[in-house]
């Protein structure tokens, strides 16, 4: 959004209207529409397991986690701009190589279909990027392989059983730090 006029000065923001995508309301439209009987519920924690980095970026091993479906073709329509099918999912965390690089998909994922580019695979699948940083020396580099973590879970889940797997993971490839790209 240019918020300046033609010589620079800025312009008054429209606080009268919504500049953003109101993505809490759709997702919870999106699991009522799916036959859910209650709206849902966003994780809240009182405390965030963070650990800060303890060495420049530079000089970290960087992993990348994703929640991108590897293709499966006996699951039905997972095409760029496919509508929603559940059926490509996935249940448990996956591990694949970077080489040859993987053939990703998002159809089982509600997303703004309307406003996003599920052709580009570095738009939601930063391998193209990750390794340009290593190149420019932004990082010091990435392991041999992903991590894809499933959607399809209750929070109980995800905390108790996905996310020690994808730590255990990500310790085992020696990575300072991992990324989750939002789809």
């Amino acid at each position: 959004m240019n918020l300046s006029d033609p010589e620079g000065v800025p312009s008054k923001v429209d606080r009268t209207r919504r500049t953003f995508i109101d993505y809490i309301d759709r997702t919870r439209e999106h699991y009522l529409a799916q036959g859910f009987n209650n709206p849902y519920e966003w994780a809240y924690h009182e405390d965030v397991p963070f650990t800060p980095l303890v060495k420049p970026l530079a000089e970290c091993r960087v992993g990348i986690i994703t929640t991108a479906a590897p293709f499966q073709p006996d699951k039905g329509d997972q095409g760029p701009y496919a509508p929603y099918n559940n059926d490509a999912k996935f249940s448990d965390v996956y591990t694949l190589p970077f080489d040859p690089v993987p053939d990703l998909r998002m159809s089982h994922i509600g997303y703004d279909r309307a406003n996003t580019v599920p052709d580009d695979l570095n738009a939601f699948f930063p391998l193209a990027q990750a390794r340009s940083a290593v190149g420019q020396g932004r990082i010091a580099g990435i392991p041999r392989r992903f991590h894809g973590v499933p959607t399809l879970r209750s929070q109980r889940h995800t905390i108790d059983i996905d996310a020690p797997e994808i730590l255990r993971l990500c310790r085992e490839d020696a990575v300072d730090a991992a990324i989750l790209p939002a789809i």
